[in-house]
């Protein structure tokens, strides 16, 4: 089988990684997988190159209509003859559609990330070339429903498949956990009465991320929990801004800015709990990679967050645009002992093995592709727990 991925770019965010763990699955059956950006890709390049994986850009300038675009993705797909075409976000998405006006596509697949692609334009154009696209799927059940509400698709073309987490690269602990918190400056010493309390997050600085909220939250924290320090991994145009805040609020030595990181799950393995702050969101993986890594979570109640925390029982869920709850809901956290979180964090982990183990969620999407094509993928060869081509 061949089949042709779209998408925006190619960076190291959320819906790049679905599809580079994807693509792993799938070269692990046999298929032929070529990976199309619309803007060059910056991230993952050696990886998917390793697995066989052909990548190709339209050439496209962030922000920037480029018409031309469709011409060279037409080209593209005449060579390959794809048997799916299975775009991703909302540009690749709409690029997908139209191009189809122009070359055959067997079955088109269009997967959105988030409850909220960017607002009523789009969606009207979501709705507008709904019948150039043979399937929309979307991460959330919250999301989900609400494209059916507002016409986006009708039910019977539209469905839920979640993101996925690979359990066997999160979790680990013991000397790991106190190495990593020895590197960030984190241990027992002179002055300091105990090891201080590590929040972690992680995502691009960008508005629907909320980020002032979690600054304002936490300087609220501090004034109870002196002993407390947050670290942010991730880059984006609001980086500035949050930075200057920690200023203001006088907390910029209680708060460490780690830019990009490829080492997650080593921090995730040395905090002690990880906090969200989000205005929306589809499903977000890092949610499921810290359940995975066995940290309790404190993230707003927006998208599918209520889907990976569950209240009370892996974290606590919080009204989003209120620093003063998202403040509370942590110090809630706080105040439970080590056991008591590591219980939640073992909740956690148990949730996202039966809802979200990337093997799951990877089948799902073989099951598609082959009833899309008619026939039947072979099973993905597995050593250690991991895919593997």
């Amino acid at each position: 089988m061949k089949i042709l991925f779209l998408i925006t770019g190619f960076d190291y965010a959320g819906a790049e990684s679905q599809v580079v763990l994807l693509c792993r699955d799938l070269r692990a059956r046999n298929c032929e997988i070529r990976l199309v950006t619309m803007i060059p890709p910056v991230a993952y390049l050696d990886e998917l190159r390793e697995m066989g994986v052909e990548v190709q850009s339209l050439g496209m300038q962030k922000g920037v209509p480029d018409p031309r675009a469709i011409f060279r993705l037409a080209r593209i797909i005449r060579e390959m003859r794809p048997d799916v075409v299975h775009s991703h976000l909302v540009h690749a998405n709409l690029l997908a559609r139209v191009t189809r006006l122009f070359v055959k596509i067997p079955f088109l697949i269009c997967t959105a990330h988030s409850i909220n692609e960017g607002g009523r334009v789009r969606e009207w154009l979501y709705r507008l070339s709904d019948p150039l696209g043979d399937l929309l799927t979307n991460v959330s059940r919250e999301a989900v429903d609400r494209y059916i509400s507002l016409k986006i698709a009708p039910a019977r073309k539209i469905k839920l498949i979640t993101n996925g987490v690979n359990l066997e690269q999160f979790g680990g602990g013991g000397d790991r956990r106190s190495k990593i918190r020895d590197r960030l400056d984190l241990a027992a010493g002179p002055g300091r009465e105990a090891e201080p309390f590590m929040w972690l997050a992680a995502g691009r600085f960008v508005p629907e991320k909320d980020y002032p909220v979690m600054i304002h939250a936490f300087a609220e924290v501090l004034r109870k929990y002196p002993n407390s320090r947050l670290f942010i991994a991730g880059i984006g145009p609001e980086l500035p801004l949050i930075e200057r805040r920690t200023v203001e609020l006088e907390i910029q030595e209680k708060v460490h800015f780690l830019g990009i990181r490829t080492d997650i799950s080593e921090l995730m393995s040395a905090a002690d709990g990880f906090v969200l702050s989000s205005k929306w969101e589809g499903l977000p993986i890092v949610l499921l990679e810290a359940s995975a890594s066995r940290l309790p979570i404190i993230a707003t109640r927006v998208g599918g967050n209520e889907e990976v925390v569950l209240d009370g029982v892996n974290g606590y869920v919080t009204e989003p645009e209120n620093h003063h709850a998202l403040a509370r809901s942590m110090e809630r956290l706080m105040v439970l002992t080590s056991e008591e979180r590591l219980s939640m964090g073992e909740h956690g982990r148990e949730h996202v093995m039966e809802h979200y183990e990337i093997g799951r969620v990877a089948q799902k999407w073989a099951d598609i592709y082959g009833q899309a094509c008619g026939r039947e993928l072979p099973a993905a060869l597995l050593r250690n727990g991991v895919q593997e081509g």
